[in-house]
């Protein structure tokens, strides 16, 4: 197959090197109660840390009927336009921008998250509750001894808390429960004012959440519990210089905290020997889902890390670059779980990233859009091991409520949108749902794997002939060698049928 713009080059599965030392990488967390940013240099295939900024935005105190109200918008870009002067300086593909609770919950985050990729010049992921967990893990992980020794990590957010049961640097079970100790704030404690049934109210419902996922995370399947949060690094800063313990948290020490705290009126009245003035507002919804933890998964006692979701991202991002990126591991045990025929996978991403590089240059792709496009090429069977019929269907089911670690939201809505549009009409309501700026490139991508899908299953019998691909801003031509069509009836019919079915979507697909 010829391009009329480059020449056909088909790569495998990424092999990476690691990274050199003296790389510099930068990791931005938009959590519901606080912003982080972290600049680290690469030293002996770890990190270390040389510029570290936090802003208190309450991004989830803006939150409104699952809207974010202009001014937490406002908060929030004021505060990334500080960050970006410390990332000036950074490759922006060295930068990774990652959104927790309140911005998976917010219907209008694209106001948010577009405005801010403008700002920090780097694509922002809002990722879900437990790939958050496990980016959580790998950062504690990396600040704690490599011993065998099973731990529960636990963050509580602004908006949600994520626990993890883990070994050394692998995450064994993962879980994020919807309470956070500015959401708690808000819900149960009004206008920050502090009386005992408020406190009651939101124990209560800690004990709630909490006790969905006892089962697998009670003290009975780890030897430690190490906390991993700003709320909690808090906490044990309180109680250490109040006196109320020899280091940690204890189930005591919370109790003597809780009493102290129920004897403030307001937030605004509450001074602590170890609070910041930036976490007056959230400390006591904190303290309350800490006791409720502490009583229903039955810890004794709590250590803190300095490691948390932006050292993790870091880390993360160390893997994609260097030694391994997550996401790859991910695919394979895709096609391990669901029994996929590996060989029809393969073949159906050498074709997709062949006129993939085809097509880049006069369709403008990009690298990650040729990642994207082979991973849901080589999962786009996934559903067969449900049913063959409307089997594509169940790939995007599946590839859109999987949990897929190394994978942000809008990456598995992608993945989802390739496998359900893959054949027949475009009237999948994923698509349907595209934002009118991402229709173009993502139509691109689909016309790849469309085309790709009809290749297939010439390729199973025979070698596709060499034909031409001419890509344009709306269009797309296919030249075969005379004869070939006529002597391929069905795929000729098959391509017909495309032409009609992207036509409707403004692309017009010539073959000749």
């Amino acid at each position: 197959m010829r391009s009329h713009h480059q020449t056909d080059t088909i790569l495998p599965i990424q092999s990476h090197q690691p990274l050199p030392d003296g790389c510099l990488l930068a990791a931005v967390d938009l959590g519901s109660n606080s912003f982080h940013l972290i600049v680290a240099r690469t030293e002996h295939g770890e990190m270390r840390p040389i510029k570290v900024l936090a802003e208190k935005v309450q991004l989830g105190a803006g939150l409104v009927d699952s809207r974010l109200s202009s001014a937490a918008i406002e908060r929030g870009l004021e505060c990334l336009t500080r960050f970006a002067q410390a990332l000036a300086s950074i490759d922006p593909g060295r930068i990774r921008v990652v959104g927790t609770n309140a911005l998976r919950v917010a219907d209008n985050r694209r106001e948010f998250t577009v405005a801010a990729q403008q700002i920090l010049g780097a694509p922002v992921e809002v990722i879900y509750g437990r790939e958050e967990a496990r980016l959580v893990y790998l950062g504690v992980a990396h600040t704690l001894a490599d011993d065998a020794q099973s731990r529960l990590v636990i963050d509580i957010g602004g908006g949600s808390t994520e626990f993890i049961v883990g070994q050394r640097f692998e995450p064994q079970r993962l879980e994020s429960l919807q309470m956070g100790c500015v959401s708690y704030s808000d819900t149960c404690f009004p206008e920050g004012i502090i009386n005992r049934n408020s406190y009651r109210q939101a124990y209560d419902l800690a004990c709630l959440e909490v006790s969905r996922i006892r089962y697998h995370f009670h003290s009975g399947h780890w030897a430690e519990c190490v906390g991993a949060s700003g709320t909690l690094q808090a906490i044990e800063a309180i109680i250490g210089k109040e006196g109320w313990g020899d280091g940690g948290i204890s189930r005591e020490g919370l109790r003597q905290l809780e009493t102290r705290l129920l004897g403030f009126d307001r937030f605004d009245d509450i001074k602590l020997e170890g609070l910041g003035s930036q976490r007056r507002n959230v400390i006591v919804a904190g303290v309350a889902i800490a006791s409720a933890l502490f009583d229903v998964l039955g810890v004794k006692v709590m250590r803190t890390s300095p490691g948390a979701l932006r050292e993790g991202v870091i880390y993360d991002l160390m893997g994609r670059l260097g030694h391994e990126d997550v996401r790859e591991r991910t695919v394979n045990a895709l096609l391990q779980r669901y029994s996929v025929d590996t060989t029809m996978a393969d073949l159906m991403a050498r074709r997709a990233c062949t006129l993939f590089d085809a097509a880049a240059s006069g369709w403008n792709l990009r690298k990650t859009d040729r990642d994207l496009l082979q991973r849901a090429a080589l999962t786009h069977e996934t559903g067969m091991a449900i049913s063959h019929k409307h089997y594509h269907r169940h790939s995007a089911y599946l590839l859109l409520n999987a949990d897929l670690p190394g994978f942000s939201q809008e990456e598995q809505e992608q993945l989802a949108l390739l496998a359900a549009t893959q054949r027949g009409k475009l009237d999948s309501p994923l698509w349907a749902a595209v934002v009118d700026s991402d229709r173009p490139r993502l139509l691109r991508l689909i016309t790849i794997i469309r085309l790709a899908l009809v290749f297939k299953y010439v390729e199973q019998l025979e070698e596709l002939p060499e034909f031409t691909v001419k890509p344009e801003h709306s269009a797309l031509r296919l030249e075969f060698p005379t004869g070939w069509l006529e002597q391929h009836p069905l795929t000729a019919r098959e391509l017909q049928h495309e032409q009609m079915t992207l036509a409707k979507q403004g692309l017009e697909l010539e073959i000749c």
